[in-house]
């Protein structure tokens, strides 16, 4: 279609390690013709018979049989963990690494920040590593001097502008680096993990800048954070790479939520008998915390009509301690359902035990995480315990109902209808 920047088809990176060239300087020189003069796949690209590079330590494929394409406008999210191949797959966009195997076809000018400070010299002052990074990065003089005023406005650190670079900060340093690829206007931007650094205000601001760009402009984003966060509150579209595989593809949401679930298992259950090992302070120890199902007939699973409680015991070693619990309630990728906190008790030294419900048709489907917190005088925190209970939350539905992803993080069963008041009207006439 028209509006498809990239097509990516049967891609797929090998790599031999502990391996450089071919080994002989006459094939190196065969490859370099076919490969890069050519444009046709390695001549010397052989497993050997019988081998099998999934199962054999001397191979690794970084990447294998990726197939996707991103329209004009998109942003889309990497996600995976280390070594999946998110990377790999960003420098063959860039037409930095090539491919063992498979196409990428693009459409308009690509710019890409695989890492922060590109061209950076120490030496010199900010002022000339604007220059400099700006045209390593594919801006033209004339471009950077119309925006000069707007890349050192944008990374706030006006004072400090004609200082060399050395002097700055690590947080200077990110900001002047970003605002100088914030401020390119190719067709595609890719972004690689850049975000991990700097303070939090700053990342927001550069969430904000490079959304602006893609909804106002239509530029084309490729973004890959660890940030669960950032992922999904920038793109709109994601994919899930694991081992060099395509694991998922589509809605942001469903994707993100997919990679942080693979990242926690199960855990309805801990239990502490010796106080000196169990998680605490000298003030409070967890002795131990349950997630109990409610389960009925033949349910196995704990699905969205389940209700369950979350029992607690806790070793208090304050005497005369007013103390209130809290139990906050997560997604995967840290965004917080409820707060919930307990009533205000004094107690004496000893164990402590608390308790609460959480009614059925209440969450929706997904996994959720609770941490526990005990805090002293309404404000001074005793113990926050994260992530003590993970848990998932399995579907229900009617088999009338048609299936898809119910939208949000809760699913009410609240009393709801719809009418037709000239049938209800023609009813009672008729009586």
């Amino acid at each position: 279609m028209s509006d498809v920047v990239i097509q990516v088809e049967d891609l797929s990176k090998f790599y031999r390690l502990g391996t450089i060239g071919t080994g002989s300087l006459r094939q190196d020189l065969q490859r370099f013709w076919t490969t890069k003069i050519r444009g046709k796949e390695d001549p010397f690209f052989t497993l050997g018979e019988g081998e099998d590079a999934d199962h054999n330590s001397k191979y690794l494929w970084a990447l294998k049989d990726i197939n996707f394409e991103v329209k004009q406008g998109e942003v889309w999210g990497i996600v995976g963990h280390n070594g999946a191949g998110k990377s790999t797959l960003l420098k063959i966009l860039s037409r930095i690494v090539r491919p063992t195997q498979g196409v990428v076809r693009g459409k308009g000018k690509i710019s890409s920040l695989l890492e922060v400070g590109t061209g950076f010299h120490q030496e010199l002052t900010g002022r000339e590593n604007i220059y400099i990074s700006g045209y390593i990065l594919g801006m033209k003089k004339d471009e950077i001097r119309s925006k000069f005023d707007e890349i050192v406005a944008f990374s706030g650190i006006d004072n400090f502008i004609d200082t060399p670079v050395k002097r700055y900060s690590s947080g200077m340093y990110v900001r002047l680096a970003f605002a100088v690829a914030a401020h390119l206007e190719p067709d595609i931007l890719i972004v690689d993990e850049v975000l991990a650094v700097g303070d939090a205000e700053f990342q927001k601001k550069c969430l904000g800048k490079m959304r602006d760009v893609s909804r106002t402009e239509g530029r084309t984003i490729i973004f890959v954070s660890h940030n669960v966060h950032a992922v999904n509150n920038l793109c709109n579209k994601a994919i899930l790479l694991q081992r060099g595989r395509l694991q998922e593809m589509g809605d942001v949401q469903y994707v993100v939520h997919k990679y942080a679930s693979s990242t926690r298992s199960n855990n309805l259950r801990q239990v502490w008998d010796n106080q000196q090992d169990a998680p605490g302070n000298s003030m409070v120890r967890i002795k131990h915390i349950e997630l109990i199902p409610q389960l009925k007939g033949d349910n196995k699973l704990l699905d969205i009509r389940t209700p369950f409680s979350i029992r607690f015991e806790f070793w208090n070693n304050l005497d005369n301690a007013n103390l209130i619990t809290g139990l906050h309630l997560f997604t995967p990728s840290g965004d917080l359902i409820f707060d919930l906190v307990s009533n205000s008790t004094v107690c004496d030294k000893g164990i402590v035990a608390g308790e609460c419900h959480i009614p059925g048709n209440f969450l929706n489907d997904g996994t959720y995480y609770f941490s526990l917190i005990i805090i002293k005088d309404v404000s001074d925190i005793l113990f926050y315990h994260e992530e003590c209970i993970t848990f998932d939350v399995e579907d229900y539905r009617e088999e009338h109902q048609p299936f898809w992803k119910w939208e949000g993080f809760v699913r009410p069963k609240f009393p709801f209808k719809i009418e037709q008041p000239s049938k209800i009207a023609l009813a009672e006439k008729s009586r």
